[in-house]
């Protein structure tokens, strides 16, 4: 069920409190004068201070709030002379003293392996100490966000659609059906459901996991096949037809019908009760593709309907009107809790998920 932020984009962020040097007791200052009072600290200064001069520290870290010493930091001005450049120390904090009040200054922050970070444009005044929060470095060559200005809409949506099949609980596990930036997600083409939902049927870990259940099965005896291998390959067979039948009628096939997208859209704020209620909501609601909420008809017919094509392979025990509806019920309260657990753990175990903006 899916997500999207913002594509290739690089992240202009600065989160800065600017405060007086006069103020040595506020946190920034505290942070910034001990930048400049360690002497491991590696820094961008000039030889002397000048009166009124102005001070600019930070910490630099990656997008899981580690800390990456060695990192290059350049501070830019509108004049050559302005430029310097400085090394994130051991404890990747850095520097520059000796700025002029009143200039438009920039910081670039950059390190091996991974994207460049850029500042928006700041001007201190006179004797100010500034430390930029927010430095955080993505890994080179993921991808965590979509742009969603420029482009066509089904350009964005197959952005997205990528960013979502890079969504793997403890890296290895398919989540790639929840949207972790609802706000900016646009709907997905009837292809792109089609493709989401052929992606997630041949994802080698999906079909490990019929192989599994396949097993478990067996060792309860149920359904009512035979024993042995054969019986075993039946099982196996079942539990990954169940999933085939179900991802393409509720992912795709019923929502490109229906206009409906089959994805989860994670709230992640709110209270516990907003957030519970939105997850519980989530197998009879869904967003529609003119971006409305609507009863979810694709999901619950899709399982309704993948029910009833299982009587035509599950032996004559296991099928009927009453074994459908009883599995209908299940599968929706299976459902109820897999919401739950995405709205409120799944994303920390996702390490692409985690990076989004």
């Amino acid at each position: 069920m899916a997500t999207a932020c913002a594509f290739g984009q690089e992240p202009i962020v600065s989160g800065k409190s600017s405060m007086s040097a006069a103020l040595p007791d506020e946190p920034g200052a505290a942070a910034a004068g001990a930048a400049n009072s360690n002497p491991d600290a590696s820094s961008g200064n000039a030889n002397s201070a000048a009166p009124g001069a102005a001070r600019v520290a930070g910490t630099v870290t990656d997008a899981n709030g580690d800390i990456v010493p060695g990192a290059t930091v350049v501070l830019d001005g509108p004049n050559g002379s302005d430029h310097r450049t400085a090394t994130a120390n051991a404890n990747a904090g850095f520097e520059f003293d000796n700025l002029k009040p009143g200039v438009p200054y920039r910081l670039t922050v950059s390190a091996q392996g991974f994207v460049a970070w850029k500042s928006d444009e700041m001007r201190m005044h006179s004797g100010d100490v500034q430390f930029v929060t927010g430095i955080r470095l993505r890994v080179l060559g993921e991808t965590t966000s979509v742009t969603v200005t420029g482009g066509t809409q089904e350009e964005i949506a197959t952005q997205e659609v990528h960013i979502e099949e890079q969504q793997r609980v403890l890296g290895f596990i398919p989540n790639f059906y929840v949207v972790y930036d609802a706000k900016n997600a646009v709907p997905l083409t009837a292809k792109l459901k089609f493709q989401m939902a052929y992606r997630v049927s041949v994802d080698p870990i999906n079909i490990l996991g019929a192989a599994f259940l396949g097993a478990v099965n067996q060792a309860a005896d149920t359904p009512d096949y035979r024993q042995g291998w054969a019986g075993y390959g039946e099982r196996v067979g079942a539990v990954y037809t169940d999933g085939l039948t179900d991802t393409f009628l509720g992912g795709a096939i019923l929502p490109s019908l229906l206009h409906q997208d089959p994805r989860y859209f994670y709230q992640g704020t709110g209270t516990v009760k907003s957030r519970t209620l939105h997850a519980l909501a989530g197998p009879f609601v869904c967003k529609g593709d003119n971006g409305q909420w609507q009863p979810n008809y694709s999901s619950i017919g899709g399982d309704l309907i993948s029910g009833a094509i299982s009587n035509a392979y599950y032996p004559a025990s296991n099928r009927g009107a009453a074994v459908t509806f009883e599995n209908l019920a299940i599968d929706t309260a299976e459902r109820e809790v897999s919401t739950v657990i995405q709205e409120f753990v799944v994303r920390k175990l996702t390490p692409s998920a985690k990076r989004q903006n």
